[in-house]
């Protein structure tokens, strides 16, 4: 085993025993990914009951697991005097209300005015590094075009109970969306499986059982509008660009959606007119139990100016 790391003990259960090593230590570990679980096997940071595993696809035995995990390294991202506006703040976590166009993670084409940097400036370093690199303290995440409450880490031990919590979607996440069209009947449930789109590897797609992850929207109409609705959608499961695959899915994509929307002509031209450049998507509730003092928190945030507008201009 490398040297120099913190040792993490995962404990595979008899009903995990017999799955993908990778895919077991994830259910284990929940404040590391699977993709980050595969990389530390395959560079021999995991020894299980036979000794050192190399093959992220072995099966798993029942027993305990030691898992290397190198200390966190600098993230090279730059602090920024960026406005955030903090809905609540303690020294565990903070919750912040993006606005929309703001990109939470520094990446290609998005290396800075990012969340991360507004948040490295405000925390003046104190981010959780749990997850492999220096002061991020980013738990979840919510698309660049979406606004909305997002909860951050701000200790080590605050990053492990949220992602706890994530890990077994007890997260109450609602979201508001416009959506083409009046979803029948009122309310309902779409459970289906996403994966990356075979076709384009920027987009998400519905895919058959076993092939993607499993992923699950609760919708209600709130108010229904003029060729359109207003809904609310509960996560069950938190996948990338979940409302909007799920939406489109059923036939009722969210209004300016760019990649899963295509507006028909009466939206389009009033998309046009109210210059409104993103999907209708904001994330108006979060709750969770705080990972610390177990208080039961919960957070509402109002539809921003944008959306709004849009809501009046299709009020029957």
């Amino acid at each position: 085993m490398p040297g120099g790391q913190n040792i993490i003990t995962a404990t595979i259960t008899d009903e995990a025993a017999g799955w993908r090593l990778d895919r077991a230590l994830a259910a284990a570990l929940p404040t590391l990914s699977r993709e980050r679980l595969k990389a530390l096997i395959s560079s021999g940071a995991v020894a299980g009951p036979a000794g050192m595993v190399r093959d992220p696809a072995v099966k798993a035995r029942a027993g305990d697991y030691e898992v290397a995990v190198p200390e966190p390294v600098p993230a090279h991202n730059e602090a920024q005097d960026i406005a955030l506006d903090i809905v609540f703040e303690d020294e565990h976590l903070l919750v912040v209300d993006k606005p929309a166009g703001m990109v939470v993670h520094p990446a290609a084409g998005n290396l800075d005015g990012t969340l991360v940097n507004a948040l490295l400036h405000h925390c003046a370093g104190r981010l959780s590094g749990i997850g492999g690199v220096a002061r991020p303290g980013i738990v979840h995440r919510i698309d660049k075009d979406t606004s909305g409450l997002l909860v951050v880490a701000k200790t080590d031990v605050a990053h492990e109970g949220l992602a706890a919590q994530f890990a077994r979607h007890s997260i109450d996440r609602r979201y508001l969306a416009i959506v083409a069209g009046v979803p029948a009947p009122a309310s309902g449930k779409v459970d289906a499986p996403l994966a990356r789109s075979a076709v384009n590897r920027k987009k998400m797609a519905v895919t058959a059982e076993g092939r993607g992850k499993r992923a699950v929207t609760h919708y209600r109409i709130v108010t229904p509008l003029r060729g359109a609705a207003l809904v609310e959608c509960r996560l069950e499961t938190g996948r990338t660009h979940q409302v909007r695959v799920h939406m489109a899915s059923i036939r009722h994509p969210l209004l300016g959606d760019p990649v899963y929307g295509r507006a028909g002509k009466d939206h389009g031209e009033l998309l046009k007119r109210l210059h409104f450049q993103r999907q209708a998507l904001h994330a108006a509730e979060l709750g969770f139990v705080h990972p610390v003092s177990k208080e039961n928190l919960s957070f509402k945030s109002a539809l921003p100016s944008d959306i709004q507008e849009l809501f009046g201009a299709l009020t029957v």
